[in-house]
This record gives C-alpha cells, structure tokens and sequence, in this order.
C-alpha cells in the first residue's frame, strides 16, 4: 500500500507525505502502480466529463485539460519543456543536453512544442466529446503511464542520484511485465490501431534519448508521458 500512495503522491498533486526513507526499494515498487494510478486519473477526468454533459464540446475539452493539467501539478508538461530546450539547444552533445535539462529557464522550442501538444490534446478531447466517446478518458493517461513503465524496463537511466535512480535500480521486473501485460493488452483488444500508433511513437522517443543522452532521464519519461497521451487521444479520434 506505502508504494502505491508513493505513486500517488508523486504523479498528482494529492498532499501526501510518503518518504522513501530508509527503503529505496519502494520507489521502484511504486512503478508498478503507475498504470493504475493513470487509470485512476482518467476516471476522475471521465466524472468531469460526465458532469459536464449538457455543456457544449469546446467547454467541456476547456475544463477537462485544465483539471487534467492541475491534477499533475504541471509535472509532465515540464518534462516536455525541459526536454525540447535540451533536445533544440544541445546540439547532439550530451553533456550539454543533459545540462539544459537542468535549467530552469525556457527557451521559445520549449514553449512552442508546449503549445502544440495542449492544441492537440484540446481538439482531440473536443473530437471525443462531440462524438459522446469520452469514456476513452480513462484509457491515455492509463496507457501513458504505462510508458513509463515500460521506458524503466527497456531503457538505461543516465542520471545517478535521486528518485528516478532508485527506480530503475529497484523496478522488479517480472512484476512490471505482468503489470504491463495487463493493463495494455485489454486495450490493444478494444482499440488497436491507436495503441499500436502510441507504441510507435513511443519506440521512436526511446531511440531518441538512446541516440543523444544514451537513457533516459525524469524530463524525458515526463516528455513521453505528454506526447503518447496526446498520439492516443488523436488516434482515438482518427481511428
């Protein structure tokens, strides 16, 4: 249970106060719970869009990414940012992408893929609730947290201090597969072209960060989180 309110705490702005303390292994156990806690978020999303039926699509699309962006506190549009600086700004550097990461400035990239992926998210929720198909809510932030799971499974990560560190060390990984398998295969059943469009995508940022920093990072997983959210959601529509 601590490890699935360690998940809780850190991927929503719920005010818990869950310490890794002296068992580093309970961050790689609360990896495990990312998925549900995706689920989760998006049945809390859905509630809003069904409290919100009478209301027209553009208010309804307006509300639900305003509540979908409070409920993370920002914390994967920030990864966004943060990676598109490094990815314009490093030139193919490591080290000097990896520093960009790191600073808390913004340049205009970042601001711009920033913009894009919120209009995307936008006219794609607008799309759903026009055509009464919202219910799909639960299904990407489940599917994009997923993502992370399986980016900790398959993909080294490049910084070596603090939570993420620990996560990787300690993801057990028999457990993640399962949990994977689980929660991804239903909804290839349900919707496979869209999921088979978000692993693609998700492929193809993986060689990425494998191509420029070697790994991954928090900023990038953040950065991921954000963009298969956004393929389901314009899949969901387009398929």
């Amino acid at each position: 249970m601590k490890s699935f309110l360690l998940a809780l705490q850190f991927l929503t702005r719920i005010p818990l106060r869950i310490n890794v303390g002296d068992d580093p292994a309970l961050a790689g156990r609360s990896l495990l719970w990312y998925p549900l806690v995706g689920g989760l978020m998006g049945v809390v999303l859905y509630g809003i869009a069904v409290l919100m039926a009478n209301q027209s699509e553009l208010l309804t699309a307006s509300i639900i990414l305003i509540i979908w962006v409070l409920i993370t506190g920002g914390l994967h549009p920030d990864g966004l940012v943060d990676s598109a600086d490094a990815w314009a700004g490093g030139y193919g550097d490591k080290e000097k992408t990896l520093a960009i990461m790191k600073d808390p400035h913004v340049g205009s990239f970042a601001v711009v893929m920033l913009v894009l992926v919120l209009i995307l998210k936008f006219a794609a929720l607008g799309e759903l609730a026009k055509s009464d198909n919202l219910i799909y809510l639960i299904i990407a932030p489940m599917l994009a947290r997923s993502a992370a799971v399986f980016l900790f499974l398959t993909t080294p990560y490049v910084r070596q201090n603090g939570l993420g560190s620990n996560m990787a060390l300690h993801l057990p990984h028999t457990s993640a597969i399962i949990v994977l398998l689980l929660f991804v295969v239903p909804v290839i059943i349900l919707q496979c072209i869209a999921v088979v469009a978000a692993i693609l995508v998700l492929a193809g940022l993986r060689y990425l960060m494998l191509k420029r920093i070697g790994g991954m990072t928090g900023d990038t997983i953040g950065a991921s989180i954000e963009i298969v959210e956004v393929v389901v959601l314009a899949g969901l529509v387009v398929f």
